[in-house]
């Protein structure tokens, strides 16, 4: 089997903030990604859907480092900085940590940073003394946005960074990812089940099971028959609802590609 590579591209070859090629991945015995191909440009949103256990958030470990592919290369753009959002994160509330506290881990930043990043996630600077398990859901996923800004990310991965918060408070989070998106110039990797709602907000949809089934802008994959097969039909009305419009254009095919009958854990 080919051995995993992680290098930097060399400018300007590629146009890619991260490109991942043929990158494959097994855990307890299971293939969990198979030969995947995944690249961001910047200045792009691409969301990454699939269902429960088809790899979504491994590739997500994969593209920050977290974990090691036993096949295929990660080219990563020189000096790439990262701003990631996890899925869940466990506060003890036996042990207060305040915000200010938890947006200086791993490193202090100065107060006017936290009060910058805070305030273009739509939070006051107030919430700085307040503790981490003392946040609404919404609160809390705007603080972890918020430390991710504060490593000012050329790419910002966000794994499922809305679950559990309700349909207006996801709506409003992604509202506030677009808006970075504009104000940053950053690129944006979305994993979500919120299908109506990230639909919308991108520019490139990848449908993951394991492997690639199909991939390309919203209204394309939305008609695939691969994607139709994993969530049904119901979702095409949706999408045409939230239809995404921009006045910028990108040059990536679309691509439906063979069987679903693949999978692999989360």
């Amino acid at each position: 089997m080919p051995e995993a590579l992680s290098q930097e591209m060399t400018a300007p070859a590629r146009a890619a903030l991260i490109d991942a090629q043929g990158v494959s991945l097994s855990r307890d015995g299971r293939r969990v990604l198979d030969a995947v191909d995944f690249r961001v440009d910047r200045g792009e949103i691409v969301t990454v859907v699939g269902p429960n256990g088809s790899g979504k958030s491994t590739l997500m470990q994969v593209l920050i480092g977290a974990l090691k592919p036993d096949a295929g290369q990660i080219l990563r753009a020189p000096g790439l900085r990262l701003g990631y959002v996890p899925q869940t994160l466990h506060i003890d509330a036996t042990m207060p940590m305040p915000v200010g506290r938890f947006l200086s881990l791993p490193r202090r930043h100065a107060a006017v940073a936290r009060a910058a990043a805070l305030a273009r996630v739509g939070l006051e600077p107030e919430v700085e003394a307040q503790p981490m398990s003392a946040l609404s859901g919404g609160q809390f996923q705007r603080v972890l946005l918020a430390r991710a800004l504060l490593m000012a990310p050329d790419l910002l991965v966000l794994d499922e960074a809305t679950r559990g918060l309700d349909q207006p408070g996801t709506a409003a989070f992604y509202r506030i990812v677009e808006d970075l998106r504009r104000e940053l110039g950053c690129g944006v990797v979305m994993v979500s089940h919120d299908l109506h709602v990230v639909m919308r907000a991108s520019d490139r949809v990848v449908c993951l099971n394991g492997h690639v089934c199909c991939h390309g802008t919203p209204e394309i994959v939305a008609s695939a028959p691969e994607y139709r097969a994993l969530f049904g039909m119901g979702t095409q009305g949706t999408l045409a609802l939230y239809r995404h419009d921009h006045d910028h254009r990108h040059d990536h095919d679309a691509s439906c590609a063979h069987d679903i009958a693949g999978g692999g854990d989360a």
